[in-house]
């Protein structure tokens, strides 16, 4: 069973990248995240993240030991290159390209176990408009109506002891101009 995970557009050279993959290239998991703890480059953490997304991918989705994984393939590819410019003495410009890379993985299993299926994940059946509708008529219908001096008003019965929308929107108008200037 190979399993996969990629990272795309990490800004660090592609050249600076396989100095770190080339020593854990073909190495068991567990090692190569140990020794990428060690090592004094850049480019170490990225790439020990993307080991632990092969291996959390693995896990999670085919039930794999961790244990029982290495590195089969790893590479890191050229992808788009930043281009930018300093200037320099005499009016000149000189060009400086920002590089940077793409890194894909492969793990496999050491010892074949024989789990070749993917979890089966059950997702919710999807929720009909007609229930959505009945539901908003039901609650529609606990609304009560409530005659004052101006006519009939709609009041939610979770607001009767709050004053009435009208009341309060006057009494924020003009509290908003009520401001000293100077």
């Amino acid at each position: 069973m190979e399993v996969k995970a990629s990272l795309k557009h990490l800004r660090m050279s592609p050249r600076k990248t396989r100095l770190v993959i080339d020593v854990i290239r073909k190495m068991p998991v567990n090692a190569a995240l140990d020794q990428l703890k060690f090592i004094n480059k850049r480019a170490a953490a990225p790439i020990a993240g993307l080991v632990k997304s092969a291996v959390a991918n693995a896990v999670n989705t085919y039930n794999l030991e961790a244990d029982n994984l290495y590195i089969k393939e790893i590479r890191s590819d050229e992808a788009a290159t930043l281009k930018r410019w300093m200037p320099k003495a005499h009016g000149r410009a000189t060009s400086i390209r920002k590089r940077g890379c793409h890194l894909s993985i492969v793990i496999a299993e050491i010892k074949e176990s024989g789990k070749a299926e993917k979890k089966v994940v059950k997702t919710a059946d999807p929720i009909k408009l007609e229930k959505l509708v009945a539901e908003s008529e039901k609650s529609a219908k606990g609304v009560k109506k409530v005659a004052t001096e101006k006519g009939a008003e709609v009041i939610d019965p979770r607001m009767e002891g709050r004053a009435s929308k009208k009341e309060s929107s006057k009494g924020h108008a003009a509290k908003m101009f009520r401001r000293k200037a100077g």
